[in-house]
């Protein structure tokens, strides 16, 4: 499956709007979850692998090439991924889903 790109057509969506590329990409599985565990530094492929629960190294490696494509990770020289400036500004965007996903589970109790 290629790596959603805004212009392009992506699952759900034939138009290409940057939403849509988005939204694919990140509900691709483990997508969001790499994301978070890069907020705050670096981290190596093994390191990366067991903060998220040990997934598998084919997915956690066929999602790093998708976020990499993407523009939103960065391999460094020593192969530690990083967020890029882009994948930082999507890590703040979805901040305010996860105070909604805090309040939600606080009304639940």
């Amino acid at each position: 499956m290629a790596t959603p790109q805004p212009g392009k057509p992506v699952r759900g969506s034939t138009t290409g709007r940057p939403l849509m590329a988005a939204l694919d990409l990140f509900g691709r599985r483990w997508a969001l979850r790499i994301i978070w565990e890069l907020r705050e530094g670096e981290l190596g492929f093994r390191p990366l692998q067991a903060r998220c629960d040990g997934m598998s190294s084919s997915v956690l490696r066929q999602r790093l090439t998708e976020l990499l494509e993407a523009g939103l990770i960065h391999q460094l020289p020593d192969s530690r991924y990083r967020l890029t400036e882009l994948g930082d500004g999507a890590y703040q965007a979805l901040s305010p889903l996860v105070d909604w996903a805090d309040r939600w589970a606080r009304s639940l109790d």
